[in-house]
């Protein structure tokens, strides 16, 4: 090779080294830079959900499809190279459009902060007043809750007799998230229900073995008496006593017919079942009751013209309530009537009530 031909060589060399080495350090610098490089956009909010268990491929396009990162492949080896691929959570994301990468891994490493909403759900509520109060707080939609709370299939995986789950939703106060899933909100409350059921059944274990034994009852009758109860009863200490009275009522030979001629029966069956009769549809259920209500034998929730329990409970009651109707007082009451906002007067005979009722309601 000649002098010239070799320095040619050398300088396509020299040439080519330089630049591989620019390119290096271009690249170089472009990926040191990555991290901190904005995405071009006007700061406009954008909403990711990363479903669970997404690969971080995949992650990656999404949030390129969505607008919030150009390169998804740098992304990736970025990630990789902090060696957080597999430490995204899954949730839904409020970003927006100009973020840095670095920040766009970091919002999905730590995760989507819950927002959680506390709700107290009152005894002696229905079901559709519940879940008009779950929804209040943006907890899950009234209709969905219902829906599922009237699903045959679900009912029966939780074991739950009858056409709703109605007496299985356990008052209390709980924690949820916003937006939650209805079948998450009813498990959690017909799990409550269950667990205090569970703890009453072992504590009266003798008592409610009786009680059932004695009426023929399964554990959904007597659920129907302390939703009863939880209507009727203000004050703690009168729940046995009203339990009593509608046991009484069952099962002396000498009270007849053997109708429990409770308001609050007829209300639930003008307000809550799917099927309603003529009166309960022509009823405003912000008036009282009037003598279409209290004579109509095609609501079957109207304790004054049908004997016996009515077909399933009639509130969500509370653990007094329940303790209540599993272990009544034992006491020969037929009869009560209101005596003030928490009491009652208490009678064995249907003359000693009618002289209450004109004492204490005229």
């Amino acid at each position: 090779m000649s002098k010239r031909s070799f320095r040619v060589a050398l300088v396509v060399v020299a040439t080519s080294v330089v630049l591989l080495l620019g390119v290096a350090g271009y690249l170089t610098t472009r990926a040191l830079s990555y991290p901190e490089a904005r995405h071009p956009g006007s700061g406009a909010k954008l909403t990711v959900e990363i479903p669970p268990r997404t690969s971080f491929p995949k992650v990656a396009a999404l949030l390129r499809d969505k607008g919030v990162i150009s390169r998804p492949r740098w992304f990736r080896l970025y990630a990789m190279w902090r060696g957080d691929t597999t430490n995204v959570k899954a949730g839904k994301y409020a970003l927006r459009d100009d973020l840095t990468p670095k920040e766009v891994l970091d919002a999905i490493i730590v995760g989507v902060k819950e927002t959680t909403v506390q709700v107290t759900l009152p005894e002696g509520l229905h079901m559709l007043e519940y879940f008009a109060l779950l929804e209040s707080k943006g907890i899950s939609e009234s209709k969905a809750l219902e829906a599922l709370a009237r699903d045959r299939e679900y009912l029966a995986s939780r074991g739950i007799a009858g056409d709703s789950v109605d007496g299985h939703l356990f008052p209390d106060t709980y924690d949820f998230r916003l937006g939650e899933k209805p079948a998450v909100v009813l498990d959690r409350l017909v799990n409550r229900h269950r667990a205090v059921w569970n703890e009453l059944s072992q504590k009266y274990g003798r008592q409610l073995t009786r009680l059932k034994q004695t009426m023929k009852w399964t554990d959904r009758e007597v659920l129907t008496l302390a939703s009863i109860v939880e209507k009727e009863a203000v004050e703690p200490s009168e729940r046995p006593r009203i339990a009593q009275v509608f046991l009484n009522r069952l099962t002396s030979s000498s009270f007849s017919p053997k109708r429990l001629e409770t308001d609050p029966t007829i209300r639930y069956g003008c307000m809550v079942p799917l099927v309603k009769s003529a009166a309960c549809k022509a009823w405003n259920v912000t008036d009282r009751l009037r003598r279409a209500q209290l004579d109509d034998e095609d609501n079957p929730y109207n304790t004054y013209r049908h004997e016996g329990l009515p077909p399933g409970p009639i509130s969500n009651p509370g653990k007094d309530s329940m303790s209540a109707a599993i272990n009544p007082d034992g006491s020969n009451y037929f009869y009560f009537v209101a005596r003030d906002s928490r009491h009652h007067v208490f009678s064995t005979t249907y003359d000693e009530h009618k002289r209450a009722v004109d004492k204490y309601q005229r």
